[in-house]
């Protein structure tokens, strides 16, 4: 199918606010750590609502590990010994740092993610799988979400970034990705086997000290309890409640649509890494689209261009352009040429060859405010970002469904 419809925007109304406001006040409630019992139990609910409004939903589940924390802060200390041992055993750190940096790409890269299988077990997501639209129809939108939310830590404290774009608003207005903290990261075990293999011990001292710093800073993260996540990413959550009210009062032909609120996306898209097992070989490529929707309530809705921990790996441009001509036609604005160096449940999609956007927003600092903070309370949405986004999802569906 073209992208390139004839067909004008329609103007779909904007879902109230009170509404969006409810539902991210009902589910903030509920402690949602990835695989946990308030994951579950809120699983449960969003399915309950969903049917309530027509739609076939169903609760998925999926085996999944709960945390990236675990995996990363072990190899972290394998690269912090490395570093150590590589003064008296130079074969022995640089293959310790190796070992130990090959295996972070891995895990924040969301390849096969070895480690976590070796110091973690298995627990299981809960997915929401919802139907609705045109059941025969031969093009289906999957609209995505994740209902989990993430433990805290002192790394995501927001005051020296706020400082600094205070300081210098002209380098945030200049910015089109947000810093690589991965690199930080990858750089000590690194760091480690390249001072071993050359006899560097200052460069083998500094890649200990930082592979230490992660260490710490992921047991930290483990050791903490999951924050309310009304924004990250309860906001997403009610557009998807809203958009099955929306097609509910006003039936689609011609689309199939999936909504879809997945489960342990904290924990590194685990959630809808299961989704793909049980779901993808069903759904061709040529004619399924996603849509995903990820911490919409900042204040500034943004369609990002790309995004990656270590590689950026670009989104579909006409699909992107599909979604950029609704939100200019109904007058929501849509920040484009952002990129981002953290990782959303859009990347799986992405990676598996299928049309996705991503939708996410930034407040005036190019920030995610409260991100991963306990602050990331229903209080401090932008109910408003929510609604245009709700808007636009529905927009975009019926301009698929045009055909």
């Amino acid at each position: 199918m073209s992208l390139r419809s004839p067909h004008p925007v329609p103007n779909v109304p904007r879902p109230a606010e009170s509404g969006l406001r409810a539902t991210v006040e009902e589910l903030a409630a509920i402690e949602r750590p990835p695989c946990s019992p308030g994951e579950r139990r809120a699983a449960h609910l969003i399915a309950r609502r969903l049917r309530a409004l027509g739609c076939r939903a169903e609760v998925e589940e999926e085996p999944a590990f709960s945390s990236y924390a675990r995996p990363v802060g072990a190899l972290a200390v394998l690269g912090a010994l490395a570093g150590l041992a590589g003064g008296r055993s130079p074969v022995l750190g640089t293959l310790g740092g190796a070992v130990a940096a090959a295996g972070l790409a891995d895990e924040i890269s969301y390849g096969r993610q070895l480690a976590r299988r070796v110091v973690d077990r298995r627990r299981t997501a809960c997915n929401v799988v919802a139907e609705l639209g045109d059941a025969r129809a031969p093009r289906t939108l999957v609209v995505m979400a994740h209902h989990d939310a993430a433990p805290s830590g002192l790394i995501f404290d927001q005051r020296l970034e706020r400082r600094l774009a205070r300081r210098f608003p002209h380098v945030v207005e200049r910015m089109t990705e947000n810093p690589p903290l991965w690199w930080a990261a990858m750089a000590g075990p690194v760091l480690a086997a390249l001072g071993s293999a050359t006899g560097s011990a200052r460069v083998r001292r500094t890649g200990a000290v930082l592979s230490a710093l992660t260490a710490a800073a992921m047991a930290d993260i483990a050791s903490r309890r999951a924050v309310p996540g009304a924004n990250d990413n309860l906001s997403g959550v009610a557009v998807l409640i809203a958009l099955a009210e929306a097609l509910r009062e006003r039936p689609v032909e011609g689309l199939r649509v999936v909504l879809l609120s997945a489960g342990a996306e904290e924990a590194l898209q685990e959630g809808i890494r299961g989704f793909a097992r049980r779901h993808f070989p069903e759904l061709p490529r040529e004619s399924t689209w996603f849509l995903n929707l990820d911490t919409v309530g900042s204040g500034r809705l943004v369609m990002l261009d790309a995004e990656g921990p270590l590689r950026m790996e670009r989104y579909d441009a006409a699909f992107g352009d599909l979604v950029a001509r609704c939100a200019r036609e109904l007058g929501v604005t849509l920040l484009r040429g952002l990129r981002s160096r953290n990782s959303t449940d859009g990347v799986v999609p992405n990676r598996y060859g299928y049309p996705t956007v991503c939708l996410v927003s930034v407040d005036e600092d190019k920030l995610l405010p409260h991100y991963h903070l306990p602050s990331d309370l229903p209080e401090h949405v932008d109910y408003r970002c929510v609604a245009d986004a709700a808007q636009l999802a529905e927009a975009v569906v019926r301009v698929l469904a045009e055909g």
